[in-house]
């Protein structure tokens, strides 16, 4: 079960049937055993909510990275889930003492991702393409996150995004931040219609939209 500190028994039910969800994907789709899945899940929603990312884009980079295997290595000592570089990233992992572990490189995936947003000033596509090197990478993980949005997104997910209420938010330096009109939509926690940008928009901008 995952526990949730401060949040409502509603809000701790929604999470849970979010892990749920997520899991039962996982062990169909890549053969993710049943304990394993949950776990990954709940650190996912967990990573997602703590840095305001959206759950279905971090599941998109492991799905890419490691395809949900934690003892995946990489070129230059790249480990587990998301393919963390221990030698570029020494700070982040003075307490982790097994990148192996799902919990442990989710957490440190997402920091670093994280990290890499602030440095570009919430420029989502500048943050991926440093993260996997690339331009098509960014390209890449943005059309898989496409994918896992239906499979994250909660059933209010589909009221609220028809009319583009309550989920419109644009990323500033404080973070996701409710706008009026036709912003592309993002969620901090929901991954909330993550494909229904506006036309002319790209679907990380959609994700996380540029200041």
């Amino acid at each position: 079960m995952l526990l949730t500190i401060g949040l409502s028994p509603c809000a701790m039910a929604e999470e849970n049937e979010q892990v749920a969800q997520i899991s039962a994907y996982l062990t169909q789709k890549f053969g993710v055993a049943r304990e394993k899945a949950e776990q990954i899940s709940t650190a996912v929603t967990s990573a997602a909510s703590k840095y305001s990312l959206p759950p279905a884009l971090l599941l998109a980079i492991i799905s890419i990275e490691s395809r949900f295997k934690e003892k995946a290595k990489g070129a230059n000592g790249a480990t587990g889930l998301m393919q963390v570089v221990p030698s570029a990233h020494r700070r982040l992992l003075k307490n982790v003492n097994d990148l192996t572990e799902p919990t442990a490189n989710i957490e440190v995936g997402s920091a670093i991702l994280y990290g890499y947003m602030q440095s570009a000033n919430g420029d989502l596509n500048a943050a991926l393409k440093n993260y996997g090197g690339s331009k098509a990478y960014a390209e890449k993980v943005s059309l898989r996150a496409n994918s896992f949005a239906e499979v994250v997104a909660r059933p209010e997910d589909a009221t609220d995004t028809a009319g583009v209420g309550a989920c419109n938010l644009r990323w500033t330096g404080n973070g996701p931040t409710p706008v009026a009109g036709t912003a592309p939509v993002f969620t901090t926690a929901d991954s909330c219609a993550v494909a229904i940008a506006p036309t002319g928009t790209s679907l990380l901008n959609g994700l996380i939209p540029s200041p």
